[in-house]
């Protein structure tokens, strides 16, 4: 298999690439708002550049989802090259700002995840996880489709990766009224994550048992 006529390869080229373009933001920014070095309360920033950033996350999102639509064939390989995209960008964005500003000193340092509907907030450890399982789970169901021509992930499936988003979603934004009035958010819930993570590898689990009936 020639490498570079992989979908996945190039995928992961525009991840990576991409993931340097957002980090030079981030590293703009913080030199503009945080000249001493970032860290939680958050600090008031324009209404303008509140608008241009919640405008960025969307068309982020956006450009990953283009890049899943043009390198998948159906619909679940389309989902799958957004997932490992996303996965891939998320590790490398992480990885960029320690190499531009060596930051962050550990993966327990908190930051800012999303900012829409609400702020995301919770330690840089929590994305790198979950991209880890994005791109396994987006690995996966590529490889399944092309051994057996197709996925269909049964209703235990969804239930329990609906399950996890909600909870880790919830760890995420169960204190974003602090965030919103610029005070300290309360500890993080790593148990939540850790419950999160369960349902998802549950679920992936439940999802190859039934491919290799």
């Amino acid at each position: 298999m020639n490498l570079r006529k992989s979908p996945l390869f190039w995928v992961a080229i525009f991840a990576i690439a991409f993931a340097f373009v957002e980090s030079s933001v981030v590293v703009y920014l913080r030199a503009l708002y945080y000249p001493q070095g970032f860290s939680l309360p958050l600090k008031i920033i324009s209404r303008h550049h509140i608008y241009i950033e919640l405008a960025r996350e969307f068309s982020t999102i956006m450009m990953l989802v283009a890049v899943g639509a043009l390198a998948g064939a159906t619909r679940w390989q389309k989902f799958s090259y957004f997932m490992i995209a996303f996965g891939v960008w998320d590790i490398f964005f992480y990885v960029w700002l320690k190499v531009c500003i060596n930051w962050p000193a550990s993966l327990l340092d908190w930051d800012i995840l999303f900012l829409l509907p609400v702020p995301w907030i919770g330690p840089v450890l929590a994305p790198v996880l979950i991209s880890v399982l994005m791109i396994i789970g987006g690995v996966f169901i590529i490889k399944k489709e092309a051994e057996e021509g197709k996925f269909h992930p049964t209703k235990l499936v969804w239930f329990l990766t609906i399950l996890g988003t909600a909870i880790i979603l919830y760890s995420f934004t169960s204190d974003f009224r602090a965030t919103l009035k610029l005070q300290l958010p309360n500890p993080y819930h790593y148990e939540l994550l850790a419950i999160g993570l369960g349902f998802y590898l549950a679920g992936m689990a439940a999802a190859f048992r039934k491919q290799q009936r």
